[in-house]
């Protein structure tokens, strides 16, 4: 009797504390949800006013519940993010800076740039500032190195530039003069440079190994090359092609190495036959092994491209001016010697009788004593007019 009578006063109290908490939780729950709908609403009108031009999409009913499916509404929010988005995007997408890639590295072979086109800019991003470790340093490069960034070597630019410049003008007057330009860069990733330049040049390339003794002894090695004969205009002359059989071979006027490291003997049968060359040459590498040197880093293609296209449009320009030239009259270069016009005979100027004249006083110069006995002598054919052409004899 005393434990009902205890359950019945104390039950409606213990009853009411744990009712409280839902009544508590409940109420939060609805502040959440109003709150919760107060955002959509903001988030709707938003929308309209960001656009108002969309429909809003309609969403699927149940037929049973006739109440929308949970995947509709998460596939209409995220459609409505998504619209959002793109209006944001249209809105804002136009703000800032564009930012575009500048380097294209077919630029540079198919159009390289000219020697007035040279700046400090290009040269130092194609990077040709860079050097080697301190370690492997040549020190005659003393006077092209800049200074030093973490134990590496930084070639001046400025001196980059002036060499380039004068290599370029050396490429241009060759070329002018009818020159043969040889292009040689036997590294992987520079035939491509190579081949261009020499095409712009109207010169020769050499992207694989050189062969020793193609200078020195070229009659053995190129001497079943095929060379024909061209006008001032660079038209093929035909008929001397008995003559050029006992011709001694071509040498280039000009040699421009990009690689002087790999190709040192080239540079010496270069050195032995006195034609002078243009290398690039990197602080690993000894400057006096050519003649025109260009400090810049052979171990980037880029810089390469640039050397190389700057001296091929230089090749380019002299080529242009001699076919100018050729077009006015002016002839920039020297003829061929040894050379007859095909149909012409030989024999066709010479006096057979001045000829044994000619060695007959020849003998016997050694015996007067002074070229006034030659004049005076009877019988000497100091002076001979045959057809209204005079021949002089002298000694």
């Amino acid at each position: 009797m005393i434990i009902r009578h205890f359950a019945l006063r104390h039950g409606r109290r213990v009853l009411a504390r744990n009712f409280q908490p839902r009544r508590f939780l409940s109420s939060e729950v609805d502040a959440i949800e109003a709150s919760a709908e107060n955002s959509t609403k903001q988030l709707q009108s938003l929308k309209s006013e960001l656009n108002p031009h969309v429909p809003a999409p309609a969403a699927s009913i149940d037929p049973e519940t006739h109440a929308t499916s949970p995947s509709t509404q998460i596939t209409s929010s995220l459609a409505e993010q998504y619209h959002l988005f793109k209006q944001q995007q249209k809105l804002t997408g136009k703000l800032g800076s564009d930012i575009s890639p500048h380097y294209q590295p077919h630029t540079l072979l198919n159009h390289p740039p000219s020697p007035a086109n040279v700046t400090l800019e290009l040269l130092l991003a194609s990077e040709a500032h860079q050097g080697h470790a301190t370690s492997l340093w040549n020190p005659a490069n003393a006077r092209y190195i800049h200074g030093v960034r973490q134990g590496i070597h930084i070639i001046s630019l400025d001196v980059t530039a002036a060499h380039l410049r004068r290599a370029a003008k050396v490429v241009q007057e060759v070329s002018k003069r009818g020159g043969i330009v040889l292009f040689v860069g036997t590294r992987d990733g520079q035939d491509r440079a190579v081949v261009r330049a020499a095409e712009l040049a109207k010169g020769y390339h050499l992207f694989e190994r050189w062969i020793p003794g193609s200078i020195t002894n070229g009659q053995q090695i190129l001497g079943r090359c095929q060379t024909k004969v061209v006008n001032e205009k660079d038209e093929v002359v035909p008929g001397f092609e008995e003559q050029l059989y006992e011709r001694p071979v071509l040498k280039p006027d000009l040699v421009v190495c990009m690689n002087p490291m790999e190709n040192y003997v080239l540079l010496h049968e270069c050195a032995l036959n006195n034609i002078p060359t243009i290398g690039v040459i990197d602080t690993n590498a000894d400057p006096t092994w050519v003649t025109y040197p260009i400090p810049a880093n052979d171990d980037s293609l880029r810089c390469i491209q640039v050397i190389a296209g700057v001296l091929g449009r230089a090749g380019q320009a002299g080529q242009k001016q001699r076919l100018d030239a050729a077009e006015r009259g002016d002839i920039t270069y020297r003829p061929a010697k040894g050379l007859r016009i095909p149909g012409e005979d030989e024999n066709k100027d010479s006096f057979p009788e001045v000829d044994a004249e000619v060695r007959k006083i020849l003998h016997e110069k050694e015996s007067l004593e002074n070229a006034d006995d030659l004049a005076d002598k009877p019988g000497t054919a100091a002076n001979y007019e045959s057809d209204g052409r005079m021949v002089h004899v002298t000694s």
